[in-house]
């Protein structure tokens, strides 16, 4: 890793030196055999612009294919800055080429001059500057005692995000060391100026590595990190579970990451925490009632407790659930909220908004996006659909969203048919959308399942974006250097003029229907002076102001007043539940007791069907017995009858009767 530690323009010097580029601006073949054509069409294009400038030639004659792509490839870079283009010829040979810094040799770097393509002339007076900051040396002649000498200007070089100069459009960073594998779905936090990455999915694989990017040297590192003892079963020192659509939260200078799908899923949440201090993950005992195991759901850090609502369980059955887990305590709460919640989802983006509204913004089923905005109230935990200013955003699932102040940005996320190319900050106070930036073509930044973090650097803020698939796995962190709040204000369509010419003081109010409003207060008259151009016009805007503070006044009484009749009403309509509670558990009383007597009756009957079974059996043995009394009566008689005629007939014939029968 010779070069590993080069800065630019040293580092680049080296890069184009083994790609290929030599002086003279002559291209060897091993940078034509070594990369495929349009990554060497690129690579050129960049060298020229980096060491030449912008592409000021003549385009080549059409019969000369090969000249005319290079010339296209230069030409196209436009008015890039030298700088720019250097990182740009970096980043990608390191894409293409990981490993190239560990191949080349020490590096004592000499300024390339390209002399085939008719560089112009530049005035030796003016010493050229980049516009991201990093200023290439040039030779500059002093006279020193009578004599000439001649010395190099100092380079100075921003490192880190400093070096991302360019505000409200998205750069890609030019990283050192050996990047994270390609994946989506996995959790991003920064603590102390260190980006991290945890878990996620390649190619339906879940990944437990850790990575940290340093983001004052731009240096990815892998960090081994280890499950502390006593965390799991095992007396050895293991490793922690992979897993992917976890959340990721910084608290103090540990982090938690909280669910996310594992091959083996448990029945409840487990919350893991690591301290980058000694590099060690530790199981966190909860108590309470822990919700389901579960990924793609929403973790939100409000004040000292998280709040998880939603994802879709281990049978992809999607929840829309919601539970607070108190930091100071480890106590899972299961909070039943009144109103209507969002439908049940996953992939959807939360913020909270002055430590009292969860914002639910998108996600997705299982065959439909949403683009949906809920609010949930965590004083009153009512939830509600606001109205919305500005433009309305597109459905979307897996996207993902920072907070900065009271602006939420959405990057990035999925339609079931193409990756969303805008990158979207909603006002939290005004429930405004506006459009930041848009990215172009199948760009990694129009992906699902992204992570984006914000990070305060130097005073400045930044947001960056990692991974992400669409149709093809990212490992590319971008980053976005955003403007002054009143900047952003300006940029917003439905109030240009307004947000220039006013501060907002938010008041902020829930209606009936849950809508939040801000009041929009008069400013100072000092402010309206500064803002406008001409005294007139800032009286003209105040009396302006004043009217339409009039008007909003004016619409919160008429909300205020509609709320008590809804007050009013609500009040009514629980004094009638109440009184149809008690109808109903009087007529469920009475069902009971008729119930019980036809229980009774029943029994009644089924001992009356027994004891009409035994008469008839009794009936039945009595008529047996008739029968038989009928059949010796009847034996009897003719027996007497036998008897009878046997004496006649021995009278007359002379036979004394028998002795036994008299």
């Amino acid at each position: 890793m010779a070069s590993s530690g080069l800065a630019y323009p040293d580092r680049f010097y080296a890069a184009a030196a083994y790609a290929g580029f030599g002086a003279g601006g002559a291209t060897s073949s091993s940078a034509v055999s070594r990369f495929q054509n349009d990554v060497a069409l690129l690579l050129y294009g960049l060298y020229q612009q980096a060491t030449v400038g912008p592409c000021n030639v003549p385009k080549p004659r059409a019969w000369s294919p090969v000249e005319q792509s290079k010339w296209t490839s230069w030409h196209g870079l436009g008015s890039m800055p030298s700088a720019e283009a250097m990182r740009l010829f970096v980043k990608i040979l390191e894409e293409e080429d990981p490993g190239w810094y560990s191949r080349v040799p020490e590096f004592n770097p000499e300024p390339v001059v390209d002399i085939e393509m008719h560089k112009p002339k530049e005035d030796p007076k003016v010493i050229p500057a980049s516009a991201n900051g990093i200023s290439i040396p040039e030779p500059k002649t002093i006279s020193e005692n009578g004599s000439s000498v001649e010395t190099q200007d100092k380079v100075v070089i921003l490192e880190g995000l400093s070096a991302v100069s360019v505000h409200e459009e998205w750069t890609p960073l030019s990283v050192s060391g050996q990047r994270p594998k390609p994946r989506y779905e996995h959790g991003a936090t920064v603590v102390q100026d260190k980006m991290y990455i945890f878990g996620g999915n390649h190619n339906g694989r879940y990944l437990s590595d850790l990575q940290a990017l340093d983001l004052k040297s731009l240096t990815w590192s892998k960090i081994d990190a280890k499950l502390q003892a006593g965390s799991t079963d095992s007396s050895k020192s293991a490793q922690v579970s992979s897993c992917a659509g976890h959340s990721l939260i910084s608290w103090g200078n540990k982090f938690f990451s909280v669910a996310g799908h594992t091959k083996d899923p448990s029945e409840n949440i487990t919350v893991k925490e690591f301290d980058p201090h000694t590099c060690t993950w530790s199981i966190v005992k909860t108590y309470g009632k822990p919700p389901v195991s579960r990924g793609g759901q929403s973790v939100t850090l409000v004040g000292t407790t998280l709040v998880l609502f939603g994802g879709e369980d281990a049978k992809r059955c999607l929840l829309n659930d919601l539970h607070i887990l108190d930091l100071e305590t480890m106590t899972w709460d299961d909070v039943d909220a009144i109103g209507t919640p969002p439908s049940p989802r996953s992939d959807h983006a939360a913020a909270c908004h002055a430590d009292r509204y969860l914002l639910i913004f998108g996600g997705g089923s299982h065959a439909t996006c949403f683009d949906d905005l809920h609010v949930l109230d965590l004083q009153t935990m009512e939830w509600s659909r606001p109205k919305q200013q500005g433009l309305t955003p597109g459905p979307r699932a897996g996207h993902a969203g920072a907070t900065v102040g009271e602006n939420w940005y959405i990057v990035g996320g999925g339609n079931n048919k193409s990756g969303v190319s805008e990158t979207l900050v909603l006002n939290m106070s005004t429930l405004t959308w506006s459009v930041l930036s848009t990215v172009e073509g199948r760009v990694p930044l129009a992906s699902e399942g992204m992570t984006l973090v914000h990070s305060n650097y130097n005073g400045d803020d930044y947001l960056i974006s990692f991974g992400g698939y669409n149709g093809r796995y990212s490992n590319e962190a971008f980053a976005l250097k955003l403007t002054l709040k009143s900047d952003l204000q300006s940029k917003t369509k439905e109030h240009a003029s307004d947000s220039t010419s006013r501060v907002l003081e938010p008041e902020v109010e829930l209606s009936h229907d849950g809508k939040i409003r801000e009041i929009a207060m008069d400013s100072a008259d000092s402010d309206l002076v500064i803002s406008c151009s001409k005294k007139d016009d800032a009286s003209e805007l105040l009396v302006a102001l004043k009217a339409e503070k009039e008007e909003l006044e004016a619409a919160l009484n008429r909300e205020q007043l509609q709320t008590i009749q809804i007050k009013e009403e609500i009040v009514e309509a629980e004094a009638r539940n109440a009184e149809l509670t008690k109808e109903l558990q009087t007529v469920r009383g009475q069902l009971a007791a008729e119930q019980s007597r036809c229980f009774k009756l029943e029994v009644d009957v089924a001992e009356l069907r027994q004891k009409l079974q035994s008469m008839d059996a009794l009936e039945r043995e009595v008529e047996l017995l008739r029968r038989q009394k009928a059949a010796s009566e009847q034996a009897a008689l003719e027996a007497k009858q036998r008897q009878s005629s046997s004496g006649m007939w021995g009278w007359l014939v002379g036979t004394p009767p028998d002795k036994s029968e008299s």
